[in-house]
C-alpha cells in the first residue's frame, strides 16, 4: 500500500498532473470530433474514428492503471501485451508443422524475460533473448531434424521474440529506475514521455497526412503514408519532446535533442516495417482485437522500435541506474 500511495502522490504532483490532464483533454476533443466529423463532407475518411476513440479510452485507462501500480502493475500489463503481440505475430508468420513445439517454447521466453525485470537483473535481461535464445532456438530446431526452411523459420521466430517481447520489455524496465535518478517525475514520468511521444507521433502523422498529404513516401508498402504526414509528424513530435521532456525526464541539452530528433523517424520506421510484413503475408491488420485499430501489433508497431532506443539514449545521457 505504501508504494501505491507513493505512486498516487507522484501522479498527483506536477508535471504528471497536467500531463494527464492534457491527455484527457485530447481524448475528450477526439471523442467530440468522432461525433462531428463523420457527419461532414469528409465523413467517409473519419468513419472509424468513433471506434478508435473508444479503444483509446480503454488503452489509456489500462495503461494509467498499470502506471499507478508501479513497476509491478506495469510488468504485468506489458507481459500480457507481449503475449498477445507474439501470438498475433506467430499466428500470421509462415511456420513449419515441425516447429509447433519450438513455438510453444518461444512463449516461455515471456515469463523468463519479465522475471529478470521483476528481480531487477538488467544484465541478464539484456542478453537473454538477443544472445542465448538466439543461439538455443536454431539448435533446438536442428534437433528436430527438418532442414527445409530452417534458416527462414528460425529467423522469423527470433525476430518476433525480439520485437514483441524483448523490445516491449524495456518499458517496465524503465519503471525500475529509482526516484533519485529521475527526480523530475520519477520512473512514471520516463514511461509517460515515451508513450505520449510515440503515440502522438502516430496521431500527428495520421492527421497531417489526412489534411495535406499528397506525395506518397512508400506507396508499395504503406500507401496511406505521405511525405507531408511524415515530416509534419516529425516536426510536431520533436517540438513536443523538447517542450515537455525536461519536465518528465532528466534529459537536457544534447541528450534531449538527440531523443527528440531520433524518436519520430524511428517510430515511423517501426510502422513501415510492420506494414511491409503485413503486405508480405497479405493481411491488412494483424488481428481485430482492438476495434478501430486492428491488432495489438498494429497499435504497438512504432513502440517496438522506439522503446529500446529511448531506453538506451536515456541510459547513455541521463540515467546512472543503467
Amino acid at each position: 500500500m505504501t508504494k501505491l500511495a507513493d505512486t498516487l502522490q507522484l501522479i498527483g504532483a506536477s508535471p504528471l498532473a497536467w500531463g494527464c490532464a492534457v491527455v484527457a483533454a485530447f481524448l475528450i476533443a477526439g471523442s467530440a470530433a468522432a461525433l462531428i466529423l463523420p457527419r461532414t463532407s469528409a465523413g467517409p475518411d473519419f468513419a472509424d474514428l468513433g471506434k478508435r476513440m473508444i479503444s483509446w479510452w480503454v488503452i489509456i485507462g489500462l495503461t494509467a492503471g498499470s502506471l499507478v501500480g508501479g513497476w509491478q502493475g506495469t510488468s504485468v500489463l506489458f507481459a500480457i501485451v507481449s503475449f498477445l503481440a507474439l501470438r498475433e505475430f506467430l499466428s500470421l508468420a509462415p511456420a513449419r508443422r515441425e516447429d509447433r513445439l519450438i513455438i510453444l517454447l518461444a512463449y516461455l521466453t515471456i515469463p523468463i524475460s519479465y522475471l529478470f525485470v521483476i528481480i531487477n537483473i538488467y544484465m541478464f535481461y539484456l542478453v537473454f533473448i538477443p544472445v542465448y535464445v538466439f543461439l538455443a532456438l536454431p539448435f533446438l530446431m536442428a534437433c528436430i531434424g527438418q532442414t527445409r526452411g530452417f534458416l527462414a523459420s528460425s529467423a522469423t521466430i527470433h525476430w518476433g521474440l525480439v520485437t514483441c517481447v524483448y523490445n516491449i520489455g524495456f518499458i517496465p524496465l524503465l519503471m525500475r529506475v529509482p526516484r533519485w535518478d529521475a527526480p523530475q517525475a520519477g520512473a512514471v514520468g520516463l514511461v509517460f514521455l515515451l508513450l505520449v511521444a510515440t503515440e502522438a507521433n502516430d496521431v500527428f502523422q495520421y492527421v497531417v497526412g489526412k489534411l495535406i498529404g499528397r506525395r506518397k513516401i512508400a506507396p508499395k508498402v504503406s500507401p496511406g503514408k505521405t511525405w507531408e504526414g511524415f515530416l509534419g509528424g516529425c516536426v510536431l513530435t520533436t517540438a513536443l519532446i523538447i517542450l515537455i521532456g525536461p519536465d518528465f525526464t532528466p534529459l537536457r541539452g544534447v541528450g534531449l535533442w538527440v531523443v527528440a530528433l531520433s524518436l519520430p523517424p524511428v517510430g515511423f520506421a517501426g510502422d513501415v516495417t510492420f506494414s511491409a510484413i503485413k503486405r508480405d503475408i497479405g493481411v491488412k491488420d494483424t488481428s481485430h482485437f482492438i476495434p478501430g485499430h486492428g491488432g495489438v501489433l498494429d497499435r504497438l508497431d512504432s513502440l517496438t522500435f522506439t522503446a529500446p532506443l529511448y531506453f538506451h539514449l536515456l541510459a547513455y545521457y541521463a540515467l546512472a541506474t543503467y
